[in-house]
């Protein structure tokens, strides 16, 4: 029973490990995304890099890799108990951990923001709704797509809690939160700063 509990969160570990990002640049640019930009292997670095369709095919999959995952251990255990809860919450940490560090990058990787936009999309397609809506209005008033991840996270525990009252799922999201912001430390520090990048949409790619 314990092997096939695990089976599930480990493969998640694995399966969003796999840095799309990172492999749609190689094949299909000359841009190595580990050395130029942000060196971040999400979106908006291949979107600065590339353009807008090798970011689009980056967002789209580092999203589906916390989707899939996601909606099987729903499908498994549901939702309607604390247990069915606790271990969709796993799940979501392992593909949060899969995709900011990544075994195949030696332990790095990613944001998390596309993996927990694709999580939370199946346990709660509002409560993503809402934080989106969140991250649309702050990136366009203020320019910074980090701003953007960062109030999307800030929305999202209080988003679920509203739409779910769940304390597991709540406590989750707040762990998810925690992670995001994290991750964003250098660009939290370059936001005070004055220094950080504004959101530059590159049409002509």
């Amino acid at each position: 029973m314990i092997y096939k509990i695990l089976v599930l969160p480990i493969g998640t570990y694995l399966i969003c490990s796999i840095p799309f990002g990172l492999l749609l640049t190689r094949v299909f640019s000359d841009v190595n995304i580990l050395e130029a930009g942000s060196k971040n292997i999400g979106a908006t670095n291949v979107l600065r890099l590339t353009g807008k369709w090798l970011a689009l095919f980056t967002f789209t999959g580092d999203m589906l890799k916390g989707a899939v995952p996601v909606y099987l251990a729903v499908r498994w255990m549901g939702l309607s108990s604390w247990q069915g809860e606790l271990y969709v919450s796993l799940v979501v940490i392992s593909a949060l951990c899969g995709h900011t560090f990544s075994v195949f990058l030696g332990f790095k990787g990613g944001k998390g923001v596309a993996t927990t936009v694709g999580c939370f999309v199946v346990i709660s397609p509002l409560t993503i709704l809402s934080s989106l809506l969140v991250f649309i209005l702050v990136v366009y008033i203020w320019g910074y797509v980090s701003a953007g991840s960062l109030s999307l996270a800030l929305t999202l525990p209080v988003a679920i809690w509203f739409q779910t009252h769940s304390i597991t799922l709540s406590i989750c999201a707040v762990l998810v939160c925690a992670f995001i912001f994290c991750r964003h430390k250098d660009n939290i520090k370059r936001i005070i700063a004055g220094t950080e990048d504004k959101f530059l949409m590159k049409f002509e790619k």
